[in-house]
C-alpha cells in the first residue's frame, strides 16, 4: 500500500478550496468536488534522511499553486496538490504513480529526488501518455529515454551536463590532473560514471579509479585509501546525504585534505550536521540559491515562503533551495502547458509544453524551454557551485 502523507490543515499546504481541503485533511477522503479541480501529483521522499528535499519540492509547488489559484486557477478550476511518499523505493514510487495517474487522474505528475525511483516510473508514464515533470532527479536517461513519444520533462540539473561542470571545476580551480570518483552504487551513480568519464575523455585526462558507495556504508576508508594510493588529486562525489556524509567523515579520519567536487546530493538533507567538520569543504552543484542572490524575484519568493510557512525564519530554513526553485518554476511551466492545451489530456499537455514561448521564472527567464528534441529546461549556464556554511548553502567565492 502506498503511504499517503496527510495534508496540513491550511489552505497553504493543501491548495484546494478551504472547506473541502480541510475535510480531506481530517478524514483522508477525497473532496466531494474533486471533479471540479485540476489535480497535480507529487511522488517524493517525504520521510527518511532525504525528507528535506521532499519538503522543499512541496514548498515550491505550494507557493506556485497558491499563485495560480489566486489568479483564477486553470481552465476555470482550482488546482490541488496530491502527495505520496515513495520512501526512496522504486516499487513504491511506481505503485503511487499508477494510483495518481489512473485513479486520481492528475494532469501532471511531479517526480522527486531519486533517479532510480524516476526511472521506474518513466516507462509507465510514456505508456500511459501522461505527463511527468522532474524537479530534482538528475539521471540523464530520465528525459533522454528513447521513447518515440516522450512525456517526460524536467526543470533540474542532469548528469551529462553536471559531469562537464564537475570536471571543469576540478581542473580550473584545483588543478586536478588525476581525479578519482566516489559514486553511489545505483543507476544514478552509473549515469554519472558515464558522464564523468566522457567529460574526462574530452580533456584527455585519466582517472585514479572509480569507487562505489552503498547506501548503508558507515565507513568508506577502504575505497578512499585505494584512490589515494592511485594518486587521486581530487574527488568527484555523487551520492545523497547519508553516503556523502560518510565520505567526508572518512576523509576526516584519514586526515586527507583532497578537494571534493560534488553533485547536489548533499543538499537534500542534514548534510552539514551529519558530515562533520569536513562538510563545509564540499563544493556542490546547485541551480539556485537564496544566499547572495540579488534577484528581486528571489527576495519576493523568500517573503512568500515566510508567509506560507511560519517555521521559515531565514535562509537556513529553506535548504535545499533547488527543490523549491525547480518545483516552483516547473509548476508554472506546467500551468502554461495546460493553458496552451486547453485540457488536461496528456498528448495535448505534452504539445502545450512545446508551445511555451517565454516564462519569467525564479531561476531564469525561459525562452522556448522545450521542444520535441529537448525536454530539459535548464542548461550549463544555470549551474552554480556552493558550499554549506552554518547550515546555509551559499555560493563558493
Amino acid at each position: 500500500m502506498t503511504k499517503k502523507t496527510p495534508f496540513t490543515l491550511t489552505r497553504r499546504h493543501v491548495l484546494a478550496t478551504a472547506t473541502a481541503a480541510a475535510l480531506a485533511a481530517m478524514t483522508g477522503i477525497a473532496p466531494a468536488h474533486a471533479a471540479d479541480t485540476i489535480k497535480i501529483g507529487l511522488i517524493a521522499s517525504l520521510s527518511g534522511p532525504s525528507a528535506k528535499s521532499g519538503e522543499a519540492i512541496t514548498r515550491g509547488l505550494t507557493v506556485a499553486i497558491d499563485e495560480i489559484n489566486a489568479a483564477g486557477g486553470l481552465l476555470g478550476k482550482q488546482v490541488e496538490l496530491l502527495r505520496r511518499d515513495d520512501e526512496n523505493n522504486p516499487g513504491k514510487g511506481l505503485v503511487a504513480a499508477r494510483e495518481l495517474v489512473q485513479r486520481e487522474k492528475v494532469a501532471v505528475l511531479f517526480g522527486g529526488l531519486q533517479t532510480p525511483v524516476s526511472l521506474a516510473i518513466v516507462p509507465f508514464m510514456n505508456q500511459s501518455k501522461a505527463v511527468f515533470m522532474g524537479p530534482w532527479a538528475a539521471g540523464t536517461p530520465i528525459t533522454q529515454n528513447g521513447a518515440k513519444e516522450n512525456y517526460i520533462f524536467r526543470v533540474s540539473a542532469f548528469d551529462s551536463m553536471v559531469g562537464v561542470a564537475l570536471v571543469d571545476r576540478a581542473v580550473a580551480v584545483h588543478g586536478a590532473k588525476k581525479p578519482g570518483m566516489m559514486l553511489i552504487n545505483n543507476p544514478w551513480g552509473e549515469s554519472n560514471e558515464k558522464s564523468l568519464l566522457a567529460a574526462l575523455k574530452v580533456k584527455g585526462m585519466e582517472n585514479a579509479g572509480i569507487e562505489k558507495i552503498e547506501q548503508s556504508d558507515i565507513d568508506v576508508v577502504p575505497q578512499l585509501t585505494r584512490l589515494k594510493s592511485n594518486g587521486a588529486d581530487a574527488i568527484f562525489m555523487v551520492a545523497n546525504v547519508g553516503p556523502s556524509a560518510q565520505v567526508m567523515k572518512s576523509l576526516e579520519r584519514m586526515n586527507w585534505n583532497v578537494p571534493v567536487v560534488s553533485h547536489w546530493g548533499p543538499a537534500g538533507g542534514r548534510f552539514s550536521e551529519l558530515g562533520g567538520p569536513r562538510a563545509k569543504d564540499v563544493e556542490m552543484i546547485q541551480t539556485f540559491t537564496f544566499s547572495g542572490n540579488p534577484s528581486p524575484k528571489a527576495a519576493e519568493m523568500m517573503a512568500k515562503l515566510k508567509k506560507h510557512f511560519p517555521e521559515i525564519k531565514g535562509e537556513a530554513d529553506v535548504t535545499p533551495a533547488v527543490g523549491i526553485a525547480n518545483a516552483y518554476d516547473g509548476m508554472h511551466l506546467a500551468a502554461l502547458a495546460i493553458k496552451n492545451a486547453g485540457s488536461i489530456d496528456g498528448p495535448a499537455v505534452r504539445k502545450g509544453f512545446y508551445d511555451i514561448k517565454s516564462y519569467d521564472g525564479l531561476i531564469k527567464t525561459y525562452e522556448m524551454p522545450f521542444s520535441p528534441e529537448k525536454h530539459d529546461a535548464l542548461g550549463p549556464e544555470d549551474l552554480v557551485f556552493t558550499q554549506f556554511i552554518d547550515g546555509k548553502i551559499i555560493p563558493v567565492k
